[in-house]
């Protein structure tokens, strides 16, 4: 008995969320090493179906690094970074589309509609959904080319809509397309953060392999559950927040900054984070808030 009063204080709980979401968007940046979690899958999926089944629109945008740098190994080519991007010559890149439109992309979307739900897995080539330019890195005054590497241009906002009104959960892989027909590898955080300003979604979710922001790694007391954009500002600012999650960090804040609500960065290795995150009250996560949270 007190196992079912649980879970009805749970639905509980969850019912002002779910009122509150029900025909919003949500953008969710699915990557990093929970992509080669079979567990964390497969409760990422049942999260996402779930969602949907009670009114949530929902976008996704994934990774695959690891991926690309098991197929890349396979065939003898060397992986390298520059400030944490894959330098990615013409040979990469084919390699690059063929793992992530070709592989994880094609993946994802077919379970998600194995449980029942509509999806579809797409490129930023696929109905022209994503144009890109191409990013240069600078050191100083040095102009570094890391090949066909891009930044998002321009998001065709009518396919997206398009496929969300007919109920499909579009499934995105990060790459765009310049007007030569290239093809550009695109940080997959930097595609959510693009269309999630272009869709005007309610949330954009990152869903990581770290359980969020601390203002010390090294203590877990100093984990922060949510923060306003100038405080955001302060850690950037203050060098509190480094390494690999600056850019992510940076990100996000240019996010909120340009109208998105609420930004939450969770961690994907736990089970049902995504339902823990957005329908209870405490979270698990950082949520990032912008100006009306």
């Amino acid at each position: 008995m007190e196992m079912i009063q649980q879970k009805i204080r749970v639905l509980i709980e969850a019912l002002p969320y779910i009122k509150k979401f029900n025909g919003k968007t949500f953008v969710i940046k699915f990557g990093g090493s929970i992509m080669k979690n079979e567990e964390a899958k497969k409760a990422f999926i049942q999260d996402i179906v779930l969602m949907k089944l009670i009114g949530i629109n929902l976008v996704i945008v994934h990774g695959g690094g690891p991926n690309i740098s098991e197929s890349l190994k396979a065939l003898r080519k060397e992986s390298r970074f520059i400030n944490g991007l894959r330098v990615t010559d013409k040979e990469t890149m084919n390699i690059v589309e063929m793992v992530l439109a070709g592989q994880v992309n094609k993946e994802i979307a077919f379970e998600i509609n194995n449980q029942g739900v509509k999806a579809i897995g797409i490129s930023g080539k696929d109905g022209r959904l994503i144009r890109a330019k191409k990013k240069y890195i600078y050191e100083g005054d040095k102009k570094i080319d890391i090949g066909f590497v891009g930044n998002v241009e321009e998001i065709n906002v009518d396919f997206l809509y398009d496929l969300i009104e007919k109920e499909y959960i579009p499934v995105i892989a990060p790459t765009g397309f310049d007007d030569r027909g290239d093809s550009y590898n695109i940080n997959a955080d930097y595609v959510a953060s693009a269309i999630s300003l272009a869709i005007k979604a309610e949330k954009m979710i990152l869903l990581t392999d770290i359980e969020g922001l601390y203002k010390d790694i090294n203590d877990k007391s100093t984990f922060i559950s949510q923060l306003s954009i100038s405080e955001a500002k302060e850690l950037v600012s203050q060098r509190i927040i480094d390494g690999g999650m600056l850019p992510k960090l940076e990100c996000c804040i240019s996010a909120i900054e340009n109208g998105i609500k609420a930004i939450h960065m969770i961690d994907g290795r736990k089970k049902h984070s995504l339902l823990l995150e957005i329908f209870t009250d405490k979270g698990i996560g950082t949520m990032i808030r912008g100006g009306e949270q």
